[in-house]
């Protein structure tokens, strides 16, 4: 039989009356650590083993909690054992999960006797009703991930901020969400009488002097509506009898168009350099993404959390190297594995390695997509030198074709080996037309603003004059 107790978060006045009991009548008590207020409240005539020395030993945290559960069911199979830990049981205690899992396989039963987590005194410590959709997260697992799993829509509370460089590691962490500036509120001894609060910037939690082992962090809501579900909220009520007669008309199909166009607006600012335009174009291809994921729910097709879903997924799929077993020397095996895996998954659904291009893609990155399948399965010439001997041959044979339909093909042709060459020289063909599209049409707007300014009309000047224009605009560009 194995007993866990909750102490409470602070001293013993905490301790619930029920742990009270099952302390005064122990004669041993396993103590996760020591280092916690409660325990010099502890009966007197209680025998104290602390694990405390297994944390000085250990190289991670996991360590701990697999030698600390390994020896409690050692402990319990030979006779009932009391094991307490700080706060709740079921409240950041690892140990207390894995010794319970562990437990009912060996058939050993586990009583809980609850205690006061950290939980309730940091809520009343910054006036928060924690019924308003609070989030807890243990602070020491947070910074596993690389992006923060919290919804910045609602409060968030983070335990066991148990030191400066902790702190450190959650401030970098958590600014991929809130901004350096937002304000947030340390809680010191959450509850105790020694109880301090600092409320501070995110940027500044690190540079506290009271971070401890009691320290926990209380980060309050972004100003505004800023997630993924906040936005689908605003289209679902789009869409809803209550809300805009325009987006309640709109069908999948009548957005394409619209669709279509945020994207090219989101390419346009990308070629700017938009920083500001990027950020705002992105939203209007999310407002789309969403409304499509909307409307198919309310066709009971599909809903958001299976787009999110299926794409999560696909990209652990496709990125074996990444979660899985599998080894890539460079880029160029990832992108070779990428179709390998992509082609298994669409087997299904054609034989051939040029299906399932979309066809709505520019012409140029569609010969693309083509070339690098075929190239898959060697179909491509040995050297870059073979592909500009098909280059001048297709431009001779462009030069040869005596009827419109015949020219367009060749030049159809010659387009297609130009992507090819690309692709030897590593070079996006549709990227760097685009920068050419740019740079002519940035070299034209100033020869305009040229001719303006010394009174000229271009279309009265000759080639001559527009060239030697030209050449000045060209190289004042370069100067400057």
């Amino acid at each position: 039989m194995i007993t866990v107790v909750g102490l409470g978060p602070g001293n013993g006045r905490f301790l619930t009356r029920a742990a009270w009991d099952v302390l005064r009548q122990a004669e041993l008590v396993y103590l996760r650590t020591e280092r916690h207020p409660a325990v010099a409240d502890l009966p007197e005539s209680v025998t104290r083993h602390s694990f405390d020395a297994v944390y000085d030993a250990a190289d991670n945290f996991e360590a701990v909690y697999d030698t600390i559960v390994a020896e409690l069911l050692q402990r319990a199979q030979q006779s009932p054992i009391i094991y307490a830990v700080p706060g709740h049981p079921f409240v950041g205690e690892s140990t207390v999960t894995k010794l319970v899992a562990e437990a009912e396989i060996l058939g050993i039963p586990v009583k809980i006797v609850a205690g006061l987590s950290f939980v309730e005194p940091c809520l009343t410590a910054v006036r928060q009703d924690g019924m308003e959709g609070v989030q807890i997260f243990d602070g020491i697992e947070l910074t596993q991930y690389h992006y923060p799993p919290v919804n910045p829509d609602f409060p968030l509370l983070l335990g066991q901020v148990y030191s400066r460089m902790l702190a450190s590691e959650l401030k970098l962490l958590l600014t991929a969400v809130y901004p350096d500036e937002h304000p947030v509120t340390l809680i010191h001894q959450a509850g105790d009488d020694d109880q301090t609060i600092e409320q501070i910037p995110l940027y500044a939690i690190d540079r506290s002097t009271q971070v401890s082992h009691l320290t926990s962090l209380f980060i309050p809501p972004l100003p505004q509506p800023s997630t993924l579900a906040a936005l689908a909220e605003t289209v679902a009520v789009l869409r809803s009898p209550e809300g805009c007669p325009w987006d309640q008309e709109q069908t999948p199909q009548s957005l394409r168009s619209g669709f279509l166009e945020e994207a090219s607006e989101v390419l346009d600012a990308l070629d700017a350099n938009d920083v500001k335009g990027i950020r705002e174009e992105l939203g209007d291809v999310f407002y789309h993404l969403v409304m499509q994921a909307q409307m198919a729910r309310e066709a009971e097709e599909f809903r958001l959390t299976d787009v999110l879903a299926g794409i999560e997924a696909k990209l652990k799929y496709r990125h074996p190297h990444v979660w899985g077993d599998w080894q890539v020397a460079d880029s160029v095996e990832v992108v070779q594995n990428w179709e390998t895996l992509k082609a298994q998954e669409k087997s299904d659904r054609s034989s051939s390695l040029v299906d399932n291009i979309p066809a709505a893609l520019p012409a140029l990155a569609q010969s693309q997509k083509i070339q690098a399948r075929v190239r898959l399965v060697g179909f491509d010439w040995p050297t870059i030198e073979g592909v500009y001997e098909k280059l001048q041959e297709e431009v001779a044979e462009l030069r040869q074709a005596e009827t419109a339909v015949h020219r367009a093909e060749e030049l159809g042709d010659l387009l297609f080996v130009t992507v090819n060459l690309a692709k030897w020289m590593d070079i996006d063909a549709e990227s760097a037309l685009r920068e050419a599209n740019l740079k002519f049409s940035h070299r034209f707007r100033a020869l305009e603003q040229l001719a303006a300014a010394r009174q000229l009309s271009l279309s009265k000047m000759g080639l001559d004059a527009l060239e030697a224009l030209w050449q000045e605009v060209k190289g004042k560009l370069i100067d400057d």
